[in-house]
């Protein structure tokens, strides 16, 4: 095969995959019974949405344009507010967001769960064909 195929055939697939990733929403086992959890699995959603992995970290993986959120929630200064803050003002590097309220409260949701399950090292988790991780 010609490398300029080869190349033609190789882009394409990243292509099928990529569109595979960010057109299908992510798939729960099932709907939770639990309001904050459901809340929660909502907040991941606007996660994905907004794409903020590919500025911000979880458990250290991700972009390395913003800082790990993984504990945001609970760090000194930051929180909630700071937060709501940073996504409807934005800064030098980020930008605004025009998030409805119900998508922000989803967000926070996850960032809050997030937070409480601790901290992580990267090597303890393995990437998963949907594109999430999970624990080992």
């Amino acid at each position: 095969m010609k490398p300029a195929h080869t190349f033609t055939v190789l882009s394409l697939a990243f292509l099928a995959f990529s569109f595979s990733i960010y057109l299908e929403p992510a798939l729960d086992a099932a709907p939770s019974t639990n309001p904050e959890k459901q809340m929660a699995s909502e907040g991941r959603l606007v996660w994905q949405r907004y794409n903020c992995q590919s500025c911000h970290q979880l458990y250290g993986l991700g972009g390395y344009l913003g800082p790990d959120l993984t504990n945001i929630y609970s760090a000194p200064g930051k929180g909630e507010t700071w937060i709501r803050a940073m996504l409807k003002v934005g800064s030098a590097p980020m930008p605004s967001f025009t998030m409805p309220e119900e998508e922000i409260a989803a967000l926070l949701a996850f960032l809050k769960a997030t937070d409480a399950s601790g901290r992580a090292d990267p090597k303890d988790f393995v990437a998963l064909p949907t594109g999430m991780i999970q624990r080992k």
